[in-house]
């Protein structure tokens, strides 16, 4: 059964489907969350609230673009509610300026960095805590782009605005979160050509 045949199917009300659906997009849809906010009760909360909606709302499903991306939109949309009514969540606005606009897997690969367990820990927290203190337009394009490995195309879509808007925002999460990490963690200095090649 394709896509397109197990929406049709949802939409008509049949449970099995819905059900394929949720099983299909729950642990990406966990895990997006877990990266916006860094806290897993947060994340659940949203995992459920995003499967609410997309109960409510599929029924005005029109194909337009794919399941995924519009299941990701709304997790977006979700991510922001929920981080919006915390008092504790913060944002950094900081100016920088790249032109990298190369899909990576940089930010994956700095996990893994360092050479023993207790830096690639160290390592992993302080991304986290990097993209966290990114304003929420950089935060979103990251997350979609270098974490989910999402397109230009469906996180446009996603976050309602041009494919050129995507780029820049991206580009200037990667800045930003580079001098973050340069500020915070010394061992990113020596990486620094690295990351801003290609």
């Amino acid at each position: 059964m394709n896509e397109r045949e197990l929406v049709a199917l949802a939409q008509k009300g049949n449970k099995d489907a819905f059900e394929q659906i949720v099983t299909t997009y729950e642990k990406k849809i966990y895990n997006m969350a877990l990266r916006y906010t860094q806290d897993p009760e947060d994340a659940l909360d949203i995992c459920q609230e995003v499967f609410l909606r997309v109960y409510r709302f599929l029924p005005r499903f029109k194909g337009d673009s794919t399941l995924s991306t519009w299941i990701y939109r709304i997790t977006m949309n979700v991510c922001h509610d929920t981080t919006a009514k915390k008092t504790n969540i913060y944002e950094l606005s900081l100016d920088s300026g790249t032109n990298d606009d190369e899909p990576t897997s940089e930010i994956a690969d700095l996990r893994f960095d360092p050479e023993n367990e207790f830096e690639k820990k160290q390592t992993r927290e302080l991304i986290a805590r990097g993209i966290t203190m990114l304003d929420s337009d950089h935060r979103d394009a990251i997350i979609m782009r270098d974490i989910n490995g999402m397109s230009y195309d469906e996180i446009a879509y996603a976050l309602g605005v041009s494919q050129g808007t995507v780029k820049s925002r991206i580009s200037r999460a990667r800045e930003k979160l580079k001098n973050f990490l340069i500020k915070n963690g010394n061992f990113f200095a020596q990486n620094q050509s690295k990351y801003n090649e290609d």
